[in-house]
């Protein structure tokens, strides 16, 4: 089979898949010319069985990219077997810290059949959800029991050294905390304000609910689990309890 009937083979093949699988995913085309992208997807395949296998005897040369809206990606290339069919693999997301993996299983990829609806079915039945799993486990390592935030409500969990951190999702949201003194780190993407100058601090907090909220996002301030507000918390900003309301900040 010449390349270019390979190339077209794979991805057709990946825009059926994407188009079968659960939620909404987009596929594109990596061709061979694309060394620098083909050989940093390598990088982020996740896996220690069949596809790192097949990888150690032939380099990703070609591939697709299927890929969800919050981040999750599958590669898919061609087999090199007598088998038809392709190798589908996880992709691990960029810019969490080697820590966030520690004891979290990889999500081994699988041989697909040559049919992809078919093979959508099995993506579906099982890689999608031992990867689903694994994402969830490494993004909450990556917090550090950081409480997710929502695109529509933004949740603020003060730190043991006094400082508060969040993970906001989106632009907006981190445009505002940056315009307030917080500062992301690229790694984690959490942001976090000092406890250095508390008055400050209080402010800052004061100023990002009514900005945010501005935008129509909520803001929640927390304590993580298990231990009090601490003591170096701005008088002006008080602790979260029950039926309290912090100033322009909605309490859990």
């Amino acid at each position: 089979m010449h390349d270019h009937d390979t190339s077209e083979r794979l991805a057709s093949y990946a825009d059926v898949l994407a188009g079968e699988l659960p939620d909404t995913w987009t596929s594109s085309y990596v061709p061979p010319d694309a060394t620098d992208d083909l050989a940093e997807l390598a990088d982020r395949i996740w896996d220690l069985d069949l596809v790192a296998a097949s990888l150690t005897e032939h380099p990703l040369r070609q591939a697709a990219v299927l890929s969800r809206p919050d981040g999750a990606q599958l590669v898919l290339f061609e087999r090199h077997d007598e088998r038809d069919g392709f190798l589908v693999a996880a992709v691990a997301p960029r810019a969490l810290p080697d820590e966030a993996y520690r004891a979290v299983p990889e999500p081994n990829g699988i041989a697909l059949a040559d049919d992809p609806f078919l093979g959508a079915e099995q993506v579906a039945g099982d890689l999608l959800i031992r990867y689903d799993s694994a994402l969830a486990q490494v993004r909450d390592n990556a917090l550090g029991g950081i409480q997710p935030s929502q695109p529509d409500r933004l949740v603020l969990t003060w730190q043991p050294d006094g400082s508060v951190a969040t993970a906001p999702i989106g632009d907006r949201a981190g445009a505002v905390l940056e315009a307030n003194g917080f500062i992301q780190d690229p790694r984690s993407g959490i942001y976090r304000l000092g406890a250095d100058d508390t008055q400050a601090q209080a402010r800052a907090l004061r100023a990002i609910g009514p900005q945010l909220e501005a935008l129509g996002i909520g803001t929640a301030l927390q304590h993580p689990a298990g231990r009090a507000v601490p003591t170096s918390a701005p008088a002006s900003v008080p602790p979260v309890t029950a039926g309290t309301r912090a100033p322009a900040v909605r309490a859990r």
